[in-house]
């Protein structure tokens, strides 16, 4: 009847103008509906499903030429990894700052996805917006654990308020991909770093939601810990950087405070700030010298609160990244050359109780009373008590055990499963040409405990002490020479020193060596052993000695003959030995 009626009213050249117009902006107002995202839609009560986001994206990129979205690697979903990049002016060839921004992680913790989506959408729509940001380049992954998001229900973040429907935290091989950083166990991690080393970020940031305790926040961070990053630019990050973007938000009227890093109890006696080992995402982006930061919205708060929330925070870290790019570009490339200056580096680390901070913390007054459930007692906060009032913060960490950096890692060709790890990491080595006797510091495992449960696909070592020796060994045509004078030094450092909390030794790679292959027949070495005592007479002085002094070897014949085979040219020279080397000289 629209048309029909037009059709009387004007001639046929008018008319065919006005149908024309008609559909273009039909058109138009098709694409921008596709670029309302669900959370809009649903009034911030649903979050989008992972094939809702792909699309959003490929829509946003099809309206507007600074945005492009592409497919860098696979997953163990069986579908591939996005990128999503913000680029003003492409033509520009001077070095942008960067920014990374993670999503999905944990797929029952939404918030950075949906509030991605409508900040990259305001930037290109908002002329203002998108001249300012011109000199960033921005990178979204999209969601991370599409195996996770793919897994959708309503169920498994008990507790937690909104979204409706959401992901699981496992991935579609059940790993938690916050713990998979460092060793690589999954397709998802192994494509992250890709896109890490592709994009090379100043700031990274990880979107998550908390549930440890009660509190008057909407937005927690947990910025890496800055004495684990060292140098001016940890200093940067704990004296500048925080400060800052907190200050950013209060602007906004929101406020926020660093992780509450407790579980069932209240947080008025004070608490650490998190640790973030390489395994966590902050972790290891550390290693490449990024300012690193996790977002932990609050689980109990409202869906469509935290998702504003969210987006306010990563504004403020673009805002504070445009003010203070030059600055950050110049202590990243400082950073290797300080940290490498010391001669040493820690590899673990404890709190330094000597220093604090105080925080002026807005919580709700909680009390332990008995419980309907148990009869027992139980942790009960009361909203229509909130304080404020100053608490200990604990953010100060200081080395527990430091190793001397050495000049260069050697490792045998065979093991190439580090080899693989190496090369995503884009970690830089020489192949030797030939066999070749070299100078070095070789490692003896001395102890080590393991955990009697599987933690995410391993039995993880701990408390793993060494003994060390310096030799002159011979080294095989096509083993890697692994110079610490690289970007990558710190990866090396905390994968190959097999006393770091994830080295690659305590995440089970080189449990090979913990196994003896050969052995001695008692029967058999009983004749062996008394020409082995006879030969060496400090042995057998020393074995006589032991046997009086110990009884329980004294009357143990295996133990006997085992302590003689072990301190023999018999005994299996791979037991224990780790096969990592270290070139000190």
């Amino acid at each position: 009847m629209f048309l029909y009626w037009f059709q009387k009213q004007l001639s046929f050249n008018n008319m065919k103008r006005l149908i024309i117009l008609f559909f273009l902006s039909f058109t138009l107002f098709s694409n921008a509906q596709d670029l309302i995202t669900e959370f809009e839609k649903s009034n911030g009560v649903k979050t989008a499903t992972y094939q809702q986001t792909i699309q959003f994206y490929e829509n946003l990129a099809n309206n507007y030429p600074e945005i492009s979205i592409r497919e860098i690697g696979m997953t163990d979903s069986g579908k591939p990894l996005h990128l999503v990049t913000f680029n003003k002016d492409q033509n520009n060839l001077m070095k942008k700052n960067t920014i990374l921004i993670n999503n999905g992680i944990h797929p029952g913790e939404p918030d950075g996805i949906d509030a991605s989506m409508m900040m990259l959408r305001d930037i290109v729509q908002n002329k203002n917006l998108s001249n300012q940001f011109s000199n960033i380049t921005i990178y979204i992954i999209p969601v991370y654990n599409i195996g996770g998001s793919l897994n959708r229900n309503s169920s498994s973040r008990v507790n937690q308020n909104g979204p409706e429907s959401y992901g699981f935290r496992g991935n579609a091989c059940n790993f938690d991909l916050n713990r998979d950083f460092i060793k690589n166990d999954t397709k998802n991690s192994r494509t992250f770093s890709k896109i890490f080393h592709l994009t090379d970020p100043d700031i990274f940031i990880d979107n998550h939601v908390s549930n440890g305790a009660d509190y008057q926040y909407t937005l927690t961070h947990l910025f890496t810990q800055h004495n684990k990053l060292g140098g001016d630019l940890g200093e940067f990050l704990d004296k500048k950087m925080m400060p800052e973007m907190e200050k950013g938000l209060n602007k906004k009227d929101l406020i926020i405070t660093p992780y509450v890093n407790v579980f069932n109890r209240v947080p008025d006696n004070g608490f650490s700030q998190f640790f973030d080992n390489p395994r966590y995402s902050t972790g290891y982006t550390t290693l490449f010298n990024t300012l690193g930061l996790m977002v932990e919205t609050h689980m109990l708060k409202p869906y469509k609160q935290r998702v504003e929330a969210t987006y306010d925070l990563m504004f403020t870290a673009l805002d504070f990244l445009n003010k203070n790019g030059e600055e950050i570009t110049t202590l990243r490339d400082q950073s290797n050359n300080q940290l490498i200056s010391n001669k040493t580096y820690p590899i673990q680390w404890k709190i330094d109780s000597t220093k604090t901070s105080s925080l002026q913390f807005k919580g709700y007054e909680g009390k332990f009373e008995k419980s309907e459930v148990t009869g027992l007692k139980r942790l009960k906060y009361d909203k229509n008590k909130p304080f404020t009032k100053p608490i200990t913060y604990y953010n100060y960490f200081k080395p527990k055990k430091s190793i001397t950096i050495p000049k260069a890692y050697i490792i045998p060709k065979g093991w190439w499963k580090i080899k693989e790890r190496l090369d995503i990491n884009q970690i830089q080595y020489q192949i030797l040409k030939k066999d070749t006797i070299i100078s070095i510091e070789s490692y003896q495992i001395a102890n080590y405990k393991t955990t009697e449960k599987p933690y995410e696909g391993h039995y993880l070592h701990h408390n793993t002490e060494i003994t060390k020796t310096n030799i002159d060994q011979q080294f095989k045509k096509g083993d890697l020479y692994i110079s610490t004078d690289q970007k990558g030094f710190r990866y090396l450092i905390e994968t190959l020193e097999p006393e770091a909390p994830d080295s690659f030794f305590n995440w089970n790679f080189f449990d090979t060596i913990l196994q003896k292959k050969e052995g001695f027949s008692p029967y058999v070495f009983e004749d062996l052993a008394i020409e082995i005592l006879n030969e060496n007479s400090k042995l057998k002085a020393d074995f006589e000695q032991l046997k009086i002094k110990d009884v329980d070897f004294a009357n143990n014949w295996y133990a006997q003959l085992n302590y003689i085979y072990k301190n023999s040219k018999y005994n299996e020279k791979a037991y224990l030995k780790y096969p990592v080397s270290r070139v000190v000289k």
